[in-house]
Order: C-alpha cells, then structure tokens, then sequence
C-alpha cells in the first residue's frame, strides 16, 4: 500500500507562468465515472481531456466483474421473465446504501435505471438476456442478470419486494469490467476524448474559490493545464493508501486484500479537499469475504467464539464480512456435515483453512476451543427449526435451511488474519450534489469542481447493505451527470491566448 501526503495545496492561478494545455473539462481519472463523464461533456459540446495516472485507462471498473445495478424493468429483466417496480427498488437501494444515505442521489438513480440502461447500449454495452439462479460473487457464464446482494435475505425481503438487477457486460466469467470499458472507451475517442496516460494530477488551480485547473506529473514534468469549464475528480478511492485509511477508515486495516488498482490512493479526494472540498462517509467501505460459491456454505451455520450463530448465513458476503470484520476480537467459524464434505477435496474461494474435524459436535467444539454445550445446543436448535423450514432467530432463507444431523463435522475458520481472505475498498469521498459539484464544509458550490465514482461519496455507503453493482451503477451514472454540469458551465470563456 502507498503512502502520501495528505495536505496538498492548491496553486494560485496568478503564480502561473504558462499552461501546458488546456480544454473545456479536464477528468481526473479515466475508469468508469471519468470516462462516463468524458461521454456527456463531448456530447454537450465541450472538448475533453481525461488525466489517468496510469499506463492506460479503465482503473477499478477494468479490473471489476462489471455488474452494474440496475432495475425497474430493463429489457434484461422482462427478457427473462422478471418484473421490477422503480419503487421496490428505491426502497432497497435506500436500505442498502445505510443511515448515511443521499436520498436526492438514490431516488435520482432508480427514477433514471432505465435511461442509464439504455446510455449502455448506445455506447456499445452488450447485455445477455439471460437469468444466472445461483448465489455467486458474478455469472460465471455470459448471462447477464443475477440477484447480487441482500434482495432475498433478511431484513431487506420483509422491506422491498426482491428482483435480480446485476447486469453483467457480456462475457464468459467475471471479467464484465473490461468489455464495459472498452466501449465506454472506444465511445469516449469517437467522441474525440483525448485520454492522457500516465499523467497524475497533483494539486488544483484556482482563482479565489474557483477551480480553473490543476497541475499533473506529465513525462516526468509537473505542469499546469487549464479547465476552461471545470475540473472533474474521478480518481477512485483510497484503499491503496495506507496512511489515509488508518486516518479515515480504520476497521478496513484489518483486511488482506485491497480491492483497486494501485492508483486508488485518494488522489482525488485529496485534490478536492485542497480545493476546499468537504468530506462525508469517508469511514465506509466494503468489506467482503468471498463466502461463496460453494452454494453448500449456505446451507451451513457460522458461529462464534461463544459457539452461538449471530448472522443470517444466506447474506450477501459483504454484510457477513462487515460483521465480522467489525468485531476486533471475535473467532468465527463455519460449521457443516458430512454432506458437504465433498468441499474438503478442494479449496473454498477465500482459500479458508480447515480449521477442526470431529466425529460429534462436542468433538468438533474442542478442537476449535469453543464451549461444547453451547455448540451442542446451537446446533440442536438449528435442526429442530430448519426441520420445520423456519429460522426465528436469525430468519434465513427457508430454501436455505437443511438440518445438519449427518455427522461427522467440519469446520473452516473466517477468523481475520487466520488465512481468510477479506476484500476492502473505501466508499467516502467529497460531498457533491447528485449533478456532480463539489461542496465546501458550508454545503455552498466550489465554482468549477465536479467529483464522480469513488471521489465522491455516492449511492454505496455501507458494508452491511452494499450490493454488487452499486459501484459501478453508481460511477457511470453520476460520472455523466458530472459530464453535463461541467460541459454546460462558463460556455465560450477562454483564458489562453492562441
């Protein structure tokens, strides 16, 4: 993980002494919202360069399964014979995106679902219609659509009636970020987007209070360059920054895994704060252990220290690792029979290591150091409840619930740092308004300065009711919004003299 400094300075546009280029919209970023952005400023007239840090564009969503959150009725969705309603969707999206939602940026977002849709696949998106049932991290095939969070899972299916709304970019296995990039790209040039790579903005230019455009590390070179319209920050997170986490987002330390590429260093929530940028949510992120496949795990229990369930275990894999991840002190393990011992020939995803066996429960107890009767009871108490296909204490899925009476006993350890793997990436950023501008720490416009993606603090606020696809949903929804804001700002005004 890098470091950095975390107290850059803004540049007073009277020290510039020459401009090494300028456009209408300068992009900081060229993943999924800057390149999105970039789309909608050349198509509301503006000329465009994009500033990405490394040797070619696509960031994050590049590198990301590529589901996008989308629902209300797609051509995806009534292909496959599902129907959505925009309501039942904002009322999930609303609980998935926690206490700290932007209600303005989630009703905006289910209202327009279908109209972002359709914007895919002008520019080249491919959906399959085609419906994945399993619970998996993406479609492991080309079809499209699957449900990816807690739609099915209590307590958002006692809120919202539950659809599949993961849209996959068409291709075989989880890889879905990199046709989406690539039209979104190749959209992007025909456009006549200029895409500078390996060029890291540093610090804002301003005049006064406004953006006019920042400085970068260009061939080795720091220069200025000139937005005659606006600057729009959309560098990614932070999770590759070790000092910003530890200062903003401590729980997400105890990962192992950071979820980005390795340009997510908050450079551009840096740039913003420069600026005069306000911060919200900057606590929050993802925390995810890839729990499934295989689908038996969900058939099986998660205990504690104290050898007591205290989860849902049919739950989206972040909410389960935001539980435990959040427990500094606790052992976690996940307990199955005979019946599924087939998963002990092969790894699990996550790797997670064996942790105890045992021809009775009371055995398997000791062996992990847990108390026998509380184990025991548990365990009796799960059967006699998923026997009857009810869970009162933890309410799992009843097409979930088997009993586990077909001993011998297994059990694999989720315990943090004990060889499971725990996937962060950070969600706080700059506070904006839904159309993209940044605001100061007085809830006022920062004239010039636009922020996206995970430079902005979005729709994914919270660990516990993240659902895949709200990321990139959110990066090339609100990336366009801050396309048009800053395309439609200070038309005609120039300050190079050609």
């Amino acid at each position: 993980m890098a470091k950095s400094e975390m107290n850059e300075k803004p540049v007073d546009q009277s020290t510039v002494r020459t401009w090494h280029t300028e456009a209408d919209v300068i992009i900081v970023g060229g993943g999924g919202a800057g390149i999105s952005a970039a789309i909608e400023a050349a198509e509301g007239g503006a000329d465009v360069i994009v500033l990405e840090a490394g040797d070619e564009a696509g960031g994050s969503t590049a590198m990301a399964g590529g589901l996008i959150y989308m629902g209300g009725g797609t051509p995806v969705q009534k292909a496959c014979g599902f129907e959505d309603d925009t309501e039942e969707m904002y009322k999930f999206l609303l609980l998935a995106a926690g206490p700290d939602a932007d209600r303005a940026k989630v009703r905006l977002y289910c209202d327009r679902s279908l109209e972002h849709y359709d914007w895919l696949v002008r520019q080249g998106v491919e959906f399959k219609s085609e419906y994945y049932p399993g619970k998996h991290t993406n479609t492991p095939n080309e079809a499209a659509l699957m449900i990816t969070g807690n739609e099915e899972a209590w307590p958002y299916v006692d809120h919202a009636k539950p659809a599949p709304r993961g849209h996959k970019p068409r291709i075989k296995g989880d890889h879905g970020g990199i046709p989406l990039m690539h039209s979104l790209l190749n959209s992007a040039r025909l456009k006549g987007v200029d895409v500078i790579c390996n060029a890291r903005a540093l610090a804002p230019v301003t005049n006064g209070s406004t953006v006019v455009g920042v400085t970068a590390r260009i061939d080795m070179r720091e220069v200025c360059i000139s937005a005659r319209r606006g600057v729009i920050l959309a560098a990614g997170g932070f999770i590759m920054n070790e000092d910003m986490v530890a200062t903003y987002a401590p729980t997400l330390s105890r990962g192992n895994w950071p979820n980005g590429n390795p340009n997510d260093t908050g450079g551009g929530i840096r740039i913003g704060m420069a600026a005069g940028g306000s911060i919200v949510c900057m606590h929050e992120g993802f925390i995810c252990t890839p729990f499934y496949p295989p689908q038996q795990f969900l058939e099986s229990i998660i205990v504690n220290e104290r050898g007591a369930r205290f989860i849902n275990e049919d739950v989206y894999h972040g909410r389960l690792g935001s539980a435990i991840l959040e427990r500094q002190d606790g052992r976690y393990y996940l307990v199955i029979d005979s019946r599924h011992f087939d998963v002990l020939d092969r790894a699990p995803m996550g790797g997670y290591p064996v942790a105890g066996t045992g021809d009775s429960i009371e055995e398997l107890a000791k062996e992990l150091h847990l108390p026998p009767e509380a184990l025991a009871q548990t365990l009796q108490t799960y059967n006699e409840h998923a026997s009857a296909g009810v869970d009162p204490e933890h309410h799992k899925n009843p097409k979930y619930l088997l009993p586990l009476d077909s001993p011998p006993y297994a059990a694999f350890d989720l315990t943090p740092g004990n060889g499971a793997i725990f996937a962060t990436m950070t969600f706080g950023g700059l506070d904006t308004k839904p159309t993209g501008e940044v605001l100061n720490t007085e809830k006022a416009i920062i004239p010039g300065l636009y922020a996206a993606g995970r430079n902005s603090a979005g729709l994914p606020r919270s660990a516990a009711g993240y659902a895949s696809g709200m990321s990139i949903g959110d990066a090339t929804f609100f990336g366009r919004l801050a396309g048009q804001s800053a395309a439609s700002r200070n038309r005609g005004s120039s300050r190079i003299k050609t």
